[in-house]
Formats: structure tokens, C-alpha cells, sequence
């Protein structure tokens, strides 16, 4: 992947709202719902005629995004907006197709990749100096909906009021991850809030690579993926991961970590696999759809979907359902 520097915090800087797992479906006047799009986080950051697109941990983006950065260029105001890019394959958005643009770091390559990337924006924070984190959500997006002129590859994130049952079935029917609940009248927070709360379709999260097998056969690079989340301080081993990689994945992937081996598991002491198995520094962190967990806190017929450069290794946890 591009190798991306973490950066200091821009002027103005708000740590982006994120929302709390939950296995309750609930339809409510006091809440909205939007569909949860499988992308990248992006906090745009606008003053003057400089346009900034920041990962939520403040990796700059412009240079994988430039026409991104056009469309927001092109408009009008001083702004911060909270939103997520998105890569479509069919009508569904495809986690794996960004990828292909999350791993080019020069505008001019960006812009001959065969990968259209769409940023859809849910909320605004800021507008020409004025703080609106104390604004109501539904008067923040009445705020959003006006804000911009709204063509692709700009979009802007319409919700549903009530019915949150019924969208989240409608969306588990139509393929999408899932829906976000938002309660109607919530601020702005930093950080994780159950304000925001996620209902699921295809149960996925983020872990972090500890280890790789030798691949099998007629494959290359590697044969799965060893991966796991930190609990207590301690990298607890969540499984093997053997299926969701492409050849190109299979080859840059297998490199990254040929880099990474060291001599001893990352993971806590337990029942870890022993037999042709390569140990890795736990820098890395994968998106890994998955059916369900076992008894035993291992995962059921886990899906690699992509490497994430969002969220560091140490910040990952086991997501419950609250």
C-alpha cells in the first residue's frame, strides 16, 4: 500500500463521530436512518481555496482522490464535512474495488485508474468559521443539503425518518452492509457514541494480520492470513483467513509480509497453529467479512475484503453487540 504518514491534527480538527455495534432493530420518530456504506472515512476540510481530504486518523488523501478534491475545489464557502468514498461494483459498493484506488498515491495515476470513486457526505461541522457540533443532526443536514451543489462524483446521503426496521430490511434484501441509526436531535461528539448506532447486514471488522501459512499448491504469496484484536492489552488470535484474494493481492501482500516476519507470534499464548506457519510484526490491518464467531471466539468462514490504512493495529477491538 502507499505508505502514508500520520499527520498533526489540521486547524479545526474534530475526531469523527463513529457509531456503537448493536443487535437492536428499532423504528423511532426521534431517529433517522442511512444507508451504511462500505468505503473509507473522509473528514473534508475547505478554507480558502485549499480543499483537504483526511482518513479519520489523519492520513491525507488528495493525492489518491484528486477529483475529489476538484468537485470540493469547485464549490463555494468555507467548510468541514464528514463523509465516506466509496467504490461501486454493480449497484452494491465493494470495499475490494477501492482498494485498487487506496493503494495509489499520485494524482495522475489516480485519475487514469479504471475505479470511479464516489464521496458521499452525511454531515457538516463547521461552516464559514461557525462551530454547528452543538446543531441538532436534522438541522445539520437541512445545512449539508443546501451547502453544495450536488453532481457526481459529490453525493449527498439521504436518510429515512421512522422506519428504521423496514430500511434495515430493505437494505439486507438489496446486498447493502447494513443501515446507520442516528438519533435525530444528537450533537456532534468525538468519538464512538451510541447516538450513532449500527445495524448490520454482513457481519464484518476490522483485525490485525499476526502471522501468514505457506501457500498450497498452485497458489502464491501465501495461503492464509493469521489474524487477530487486542484485548486487555494483549493480540488475542481470532483464526485463518483463506479465501477473498485475487492474484495482485496474493503477490503485494505476500511481499508486505516476507517484510514484516519476526521470529516469535505477536499473538497472546494459546492454541495457536504451528505447522508452516510465518510469524509478522502486527502492523497491518485487514477488513474481514465473516458469518458468525464460534464458542471458542474464532471466526466462521471469514472473507478477506481488503487492507485498511485507517485505524492502526493497537486501535483494534473485538466488536459486541451493546
Amino acid at each position: 500500500m502507499a505508505d502514508r504518514k500520520g499527520l498533526e491534527p489540521p486547524p479545526g480538527w474534530v475526531s469523527p463521530m463513529l457509531a456503537t455495534l448493536t443487535g437492536e432493530r428499532f423504528s423511532d420518530p426521534g431517529w433517522i436512518y442511512e444507508r451504511k456504506l462500505d468505503g473509507v472515512r473522509c473528514l473534508v476540510h475547505r478554507t480558502g481555496d485549499r480543499v483537504s481530504l483526511y482518513s479519520r486518523n489523519r492520513h491525507e488523501l488528495n493525492n489518491s482522490y484528486p477529483e475529489l478534491v476538484d468537485a470540493l475545489t469547485a464549490q463555494q464557502g468555507d467548510f468541514v464535512l464528514d463523509g465516506e468514498i466509496v467504490a461501486f461494483a454493480g449497484h452494491a459498493t465493494s470495499f475490494a474495488r477501492l482498494q485498487q484506488r487506496m493503494q495509489v498515491n499520485d494524482p495522475e495515476a489516480a485519475r487514469r485508474s479504471n475505479v470511479a470513486v464516489y464521496l458521499y457526505l452525511f454531515d457538516v461541522l463547521r461552516q464559514d468559521g461557525q462551530d454547528l457540533t452543538g446543531v441538532e443532526l436534522r438541522e445539520r443536514k437541512a445545512i449539508l443539503r443546501k451547502l453544495l451543489t450536488y453532481a457526481d462524483p459529490l453525493r449527498y446521503t439521504a436518510h429515512r425518518n421512522r422506519d428504521g426496521v423496514a430500511y434495515w430490511e430493505h437494505a439486507c434484501r438489496q446486498g447493502w452492509e447494513g443501515v446507520i441509526a442516528k438519533r435525530a436531535d444528537s450533537p456532534y461528539a468525538n468519538g464512538r457514541s451510541k447516538d450513532w448506532l449500527k445495524f448490520k447486514c454482513v457481519t464484518a471488522q476490522e483485525f490485525v494480520i499476526g502471522g501468514f501459512t505457506d501457500p498450497q499448491g498452485s497458489r502464491s504469496g501465501f495461503g492464509a492470513l493469521l489474524v487477530g484484536y487486542y484485548e486487555s492489552g494483549e493480540l488475542r488470535y481470532a483464526g485463518k483467513v483463506g479465501t477473498g484474494y485475487d492474484q495482485h493481492t496474493l503477490d503485494e501482500l505476500g511481499r508486505e509480509l516476507a517484510a514484516l516476519e519476526q521470529d516469535e507470534p505477536a499473538f497472546a499464548k494459546g492454541n495457536l497453529p504451528r505447522s508452516r506457519v510465518h510469524w509478522v510484526k502486527p502492523r497491518l490491518v485487514g477488513q474481514i467479512a465473516f458469518s458468525e464467531w464460534t464458542r471458542d471466539g474464532r471466526l466462521r468462514h471469514p472473507r478477506f475484503q481488503g487492507l485498511r490504512d485507517d485505524k492502526s493495529a493497537h486501535e483494534v477491538i473485538r466488536e459486541r453487540a451493546r
